[in-house]
Formats: structure tokens, sequence, C-alpha cells
């Protein structure tokens, strides 16, 4: 028997893919017993997150291209240019978004807790919006309360 300390994917196994509003998101591994999910994201050009908050801490490192991260510190807004090698950690509670400001899309591996990987796997669509609705907005919105995560400007 394996341990949790070494995952592989089964050759030919597709990761479960989600869109949650502009995002392509990929499950990668979900560690069963822990709190672990690293899922791979896909910011197209101009696609942003709303700026948020959660209980949980994330982790992102960008895998490639560009993107901006905005986290509201103790000290201020801080706005973070990360590119391909880059690690950002998100505290918990932290108010927080990112944006792809780039020409070419920016992917990344974000580390999340159980309540933001059930929100991705309940709410994600499996085909992507071409622009987010405003009735789409306000439903993502209701939804992300309920799994804990505040979304504080669309």
């Amino acid at each position: 028997m394996m341990s949790n300390s070494f995952v592989t994917k089964p050759a030919g196994e597709e990761a479960k893919r989600f869109f949650v509003l502009g995002d392509r998101i990929e499950r990668q591994v979900r560690i069963r017993g822990t709190w672990l999910n690293i899922f791979d994201v896909t910011v197209p050009p101009g696609s942003r997150t709303p700026r948020h908050a959660h209980a949980s801490p994330e982790v992102f490192r960008i895998l490639e291209g560009r993107l901006t991260i905005w986290r509201l510190t103790d000290s201020g807004p801080e706005e973070i240019e990360a590119g391909a090698g880059d690690i950002v950690t998100i505290p918990p509670f932290m108010v927080h978004g990112y944006a792809n400001r780039g020409t070419r899309p920016a992917v990344f591996s974000a580390i999340v807790d159980r309540d933001m990987a059930e929100f991705i796997e309940a709410e994600g669509t499996s085909e992507p919006l071409k622009a987010p609705s405003p009735e789409t907005i306000a439903r993502m919105t209701a939804a992300a309360n309920a799994y804990g995560i505040t979304i504080l400007a669309a």
C-alpha cells in the first residue's frame, strides 16, 4: 500500500477539469484523509478572480506566464508580479485576488483546502463561459458564501 507521501496518477488518466468564471481549473490530486488538494489553474489573458477571503491558507506556484496577485496585508495593499517559478502564499482570512494582464495564458498550481476544492467542483462548469453574466456572478457569490468564501468585489 502506498503512503500519502508519494502520489502517482495512473497513465492515461486525465485531470478532472472545471471552469470557474474565466479560469480553467484541473484537479491534480486530492490526498485522502487530509485537507490537501492541488489544482492547476489556467488564467486566460485579461481574466481575473474577484477579491475575496476565506479561512484557509493557499499556496500558488507560477508555472507559466505572469500573474498579478493583489493582497491586503497588515501593512496595506500589496501587488505582486509573479512569474514562472515564483511561489506566493496567502494566509488565512487575507483579502486577495489575481489577474492576468499579459497577452498569453498564465498557469499556476494552487494548494487549497477541502472547502475551496468542494466549491470549485460543485460550482465549476464543464465548459468555459464566454463572459460571466451578472446573474452568474451573483450565483457564484452566493455559492461561495456557502463554502466560507467571502467575495468582496466581483
